[in-house]
């Protein structure tokens, strides 16, 4: 494995708008660009190491990615931020190798990220994106209605279910040419996210009708409780399902 760390993503040369990349022993392999959780007011794209390991045995390139936060940050900066990241690999990774996929995900707030990039088109279009051509999706227990620190900033109470421009749901269509997803939730997630989680599924359904690219897989447990865990071979849990979907596109 060979690691690449604090690459700038963005023109602004903030501290937080880096990213590092974890390639494998291999000249192609498929690239998954992941956004790390904390409520878009707290984590690092440090610590995913044991993910990074695991995907590069596997032949896939990790890159993990910062992203501007609360309080230095405001909607949809942090957005911006998740496309300009995801740009850049989409532009760069050809430096270290011949990429044969793009899958782009994200844990909690990350996913919500990732929800954001793949259902809102104007994030990646200024970069000449469009969200159907990234390959796949893996959005991992995001919040699909307002996330509540945005609802925060707006001067509402966090636990409201507000669906609007802010929303990853609100901008869900009958489209054709959409990517494939998985989403990734718990039975015993943070407060209403399963029921969150139920309903973006069911939108999906309802616009694209019985469509096999989009997957649904619910976890025993807390939130987010399989990214930092191992299996009983002490292989972590999320890279595993992840490894094993991206090898399966």
């Amino acid at each position: 494995m060979k690691v690449v760390k604090d690459v700038n993503y963005a023109q602004i040369n903030h501290p937080q708008q880096m990213l590092d990349i974890y390639l494998p022993n291999c000249e192609s392999f498929p690239v998954f660009i992941y956004f790390h959780g904390g409520g878009i007011e707290s984590g690092d794209k440090e610590g995913t190491d044991v993910i990074a390991k695991y995907l590069t045995d596997k032949n896939i390139a990790f890159v993990t990615c910062n992203y501007r936060m609360y309080p230095y940050a405001s909607y949809p900066e942090f957005i911006k931020d998740a496309a300009a990241a995801v740009a850049w690999v989409y532009n760069n990774i050809s430096q270290y190798g011949n990429a044969t996929k793009f899958i782009v995900g994200g844990s909690s707030a990350g996913g919500y990220l990732s929800m954001m990039l793949c259902f809102d088109k104007k994030y990646l279009a200024p970069f000449k994106i469009n969200p159907d051509d990234i390959n796949a999706y893996i959005h991992d227990a995001g919040q699909p209605t307002s996330h509540f620190n945005v609802l925060r900033e707006r001067g509402f109470d966090s636990r409201r279910v507000i669906i609007d421009e802010t929303a990853p749901i609100y901008h869900v269509t009958e489209n054709p040419d959409y990517s494939k997803m998985l989403f990734i939730v718990s039975d015993d997630d943070m407060e209403n996210r399963y029921e969150q989680t139920m309903l973006m599924m069911s939108t999906l359904k309802h616009f694209n009708g019985e469509c096999d690219k989009f997957k649904l897989k619910v976890m025993n447990g807390t939130h987010c409780q399989y990214v930092h865990s191992a299996d009983e071979n002490d292989n972590n849990v999320f890279a595993k399902i992840c490894a094993e979907y991206i090898c399966n596109l």
